[in-house]
């Protein structure tokens, strides 16, 4: 799976979980629980956990005693399984509230499926469900498919959607059918949509549809990093010949990768943020005057992320989508050459 590894906050928790190097595939360990203090309702430092000895270490406290009301409240996490295989380390923990996928050495969070009612994960997958009211009528792509977070999201809101999921490790879905109800989203709804899922590397030119998509979200990592593809432009112009006409990319960008231009060190005003990302500079290089971004807030992973094609009005746009995005597409902005 190819997916930006955030630090997850689940009743501002979050967690990261050393594993043990075994030939794939393997079970790591049978499914166990393991606990974690936390403030209620503030992030904490990562919980490092072994899961061979069932040992726990405390994360020492991040914040002054006058903020540790109301009392620290025990949380249980269950890991339902841990295996290794080609592609990725895959770990799949359950909470009373969520059930989450972690993935790579780094061991963090790359999928979200909440339970109960509220469907929103609060981080860069809900922004994926703002991009069909500003794209043509017609199926979406969406590369790094992962758990289906993002495609769960989207067909919440949008249910007619022909959404066609690319992932390139094929035990990774099987996993997330079991555990993350893909396969659910894989039926035929009663409106005409759902999920067609696609195992291979999305890179193959063979890999595409031949009418073009009216979208493509691309959430592609590997090792908690882009994946190196992203920052050539010739990539770019190569995925963008796969979108019909006015088509859109929305891409998950990552964090801050390097901040200079010719060697030097430029302090960016707020409208230049951008050129500290390595891949916004590539799909500026690819597409000048036609690249947006913005940048998630510190509690939801300051990662950042790019939309191709004009700044649609974003008044508009915000009366098209869910309330609790209202906000969110406002904070768009078109990426200003810098000086």
């Amino acid at each position: 799976m190819f997916s930006f590894p955030i630090p997850f906050t689940q009743s501002a928790v979050a967690v990261a979980v050393a594993s043990p190097h075994l030939a794939a595939p393997t079970l790591f360990f049978p499914p166990t629980t393991f606990k974690s203090s936390s403030p209620a309702s503030r992030p904490c430092g990562c919980t490092k956990i072994d899961l061979t000895t069932q040992h726990e270490e405390t994360p020492p406290n991040a914040y002054p005693k006058q903020d540790e009301s109301p009392a620290a409240e025990e949380e249980t996490f269950q890991v339902l399984t841990a295996i290794k295989t080609a592609y990725n380390d895959i770990l799949i923990v359950d909470t009373a509230e969520s059930r989450m996928l972690l993935l790579d050495s780094t061991h963090s969070v790359h999928s979200v499926l909440q339970k109960g009612d509220e469907k929103w994960t609060g981080s860069y997958w809900d922004e994926f469900a703002s991009l069909p009211p500003i794209v043509p009528e017609g199926p979406i792509a969406i590369y790094g498919l992962g758990g289906g977070t993002a495609a769960h999201l989207m067909l919440e809101v949008w249910p007619s959607l022909q959404l066609q999921g690319w992932e390139i490790d094929e035990i990774l879905i099987d996993k997330a059918r079991e555990y993350f109800g893909l396969s659910n989203l894989e039926r035929c709804n009663e409106v005409g949509g759902g999920l067609q899922v696609r195992i291979g590397d999305v890179f193959s030119p063979e890999h595409h549809l031949p009418s073009g998509y009216a979208g493509i979200i691309i959430d592609l990592f590997s090792d908690g990093k882009v994946l190196s593809q992203l920052q050539e432009v010739q990539i770019w112009l190569e995925l963008s010949d796969r979108l019909m006409p006015n088509g859109r990319l929305m891409v998950n960008c990552g964090g801050v990768s390097e901040s200079s231009i010719d060697g030097k060190v430029h302090h960016q005003s707020v409208d230049e943020i951008w050129i500290q990302n390595s891949t916004i500079k590539a799909l500026a290089e690819a597409f000048p005057g036609q690249v947006n971004w913005k940048r998630m807030p510190e509690s939801q992973g300051q990662n950042y992320l790019a939309l191709t094609g004009p700044l649609p009005d974003v008044t508009s746009w915000s009366v098209m989508v869910p309330n609790s995005l209202n906000e969110a597409v406002k904070q768009w902005k078109p990426c200003r050459p810098f000086h």
